[in-house]
């Protein structure tokens, strides 16, 4: 009885460690990002399982890239299925911007994803670095489609998957970003006795 009580308190114990690291970063997120906020934040990584398992802030930016990623899929998908049903061959072209800002962002969140996850060797630094190059790079995307209907005084039909995506990518970043240290400069001089 005392080992199943004690296998009880310590799986109590290890998910609430877990949970706390979710809420701490979605917190953390939340506090720079008051238009998306927490709820949001918790609510993206609860839609993955393996944000359960995430043990640190290192694990939930690989799968917030991830979790970004699939958007851009999903996204890229539904840009050419709209393509092949429009008969417009201007709007097509903005399509295809879209097409092709989308293609790139799932390659550079995939890349982003890698990096971040790779990062627990010597090069670590420098692999999240290239990770928040190309995070920032994805977040364009949405910016860059809408841009493209709407100097044409076009409606865009992707208004809501990019607003979508934006908010996904903005997380992906922020949390990527929060695994830097401070520069140098911030840091305080230590005053010895």
């Amino acid at each position: 009885m005392k080992l199943l009580f004690y296998a009880l308190f310590l799986l109590i114990i290890v998910s609430t460690c877990k949970s706390s690291t979710l809420e701490d970063t979605c917190r953390s997120f939340a506090a720079g990002h008051p238009s998306i906020g927490y709820d949001y934040c918790i609510k993206t990584f609860q839609a993955d399982e393996a944000s359960a398992a995430a043990t640190d802030a290192r694990a939930l930016a690989a799968i917030a890239a991830r979790i970004a990623e699939a958007k851009a899929n999903a996204t890229a998908a539904r840009v050419a299925a709209l393509s092949a049903l429009e008969k417009d061959a201007r709007r097509r072209g903005r399509l295809d911007v879209c097409a092709e800002v989308y293609s790139d962002a799932v390659d550079q969140l995939g890349q982003a994803a890698e990096e971040i996850a790779g990062g627990a060797d010597a090069d670590a630094a420098a692999l999240l670095q290239d990770a928040m190059t190309q995070l920032s790079a994805a977040l364009d995307a949405p910016g860059t489609c809408e841009d493209a209907f709407g100097e044409a005084d076009d409606t865009s039909p992707l208004a809501a998957e990019d607003a979508e995506f934006k908010k996904l990518a903005t997380v992906a970043l922020a949390v990527a970003a929060s695994l830097t240290p401070p520069p140098p400069s911030a840091l305080r001089p230590r005053i010895s006795d």
